[in-house]
């Protein structure tokens, strides 16, 4: 099955408020480095067919259309799902017959071969989800054709997408895909797994500090 993925991007002057503390001057730059890295990767994983970007930020779109994302301007507001159910629409118009998947902007640590076992497992339910890291969010959400998204991300949205009939998917060797970053603790695990090549050099800066702060 061929996929269309969703991204959501905040305005990077908004993102990533919880790394303030480590990032510093750095964070926006730090926000658009991992949405970059995700994208990138999610990119060059073979079922994908089209990204779709949904974001605001001038800068944002700039950058993740150069690297072959399809941008999906004029977010209605209120927060993350109408942004999601607004890139499905636009997913949806441009290729009904491909799979709709929404996944997280900050997996800096993504391997596509990872995003690959999921939407292979995600191609087996009408809809699907991956959980994140700490087992309370989810970072996937996906819906073959024929099946409404229906998302419901942000807090503890592992047991609503559950509770609201979404299979649990359980592949084993992807913690990339569930690796999201929203916290400089995040960040230090994802960095064990192996950052992109946007977010690597940033860490670097930060890691030293970081350190520091530990002691």
């Amino acid at each position: 099955m061929r996929w269309s993925l969703i991204v959501p991007v905040k305005h990077l002057g908004l993102a990533k408020s919880r790394l303030a503390r480590a990032a510093g001057t750095m964070r926006e730059g730090l926000a658009l480095a991992i949405a970059c890295d995700t994208v990138s990767a999610a990119l060059s994983c073979p079922t994908v067919d089209t990204l779709f970007v949904v974001t605001d930020d001038p800068l944002a779109d700039a950058e993740l259309s150069s690297l072959g994302a399809v941008v999906v301007s004029g977010e209605p507001g209120g927060g993350m799902n109408p942004a999601l159910e607004h890139g499905e629409a636009a997913a949806r118009a441009r290729d009904p017959r491909t799979g709709v998947c929404a996944m997280s902007a900050d997996l800096p640590a993504l391997r596509p071969d990872e995003l690959g076992l999921v939407l292979a497992a995600a191609s087996e339910h009408g809809r699907s989800f991956l959980a994140d890291s700490p087992g309370v969010g989810t970072t996937l959400l996906a819906a073959t054709p024929g099946h409404r998204l229906a998302p419901s991300f942000e807090g503890e949205s592992r047991s609503r997408h559950r509770e609201g009939g979404a299979r649990e998917l359980s592949p084993v060797g992807v913690e990339s895909v569930r690796r999201d970053v929203d916290t400089p603790e995040d960040l230090t695990e994802a960095a064990a797994l192996g950052l992109g090549p946007r977010t690597r050099p940033l860490w670097a800066r930060m890691a030293p500090h970081e350190a520091e702060e530990a002691h």
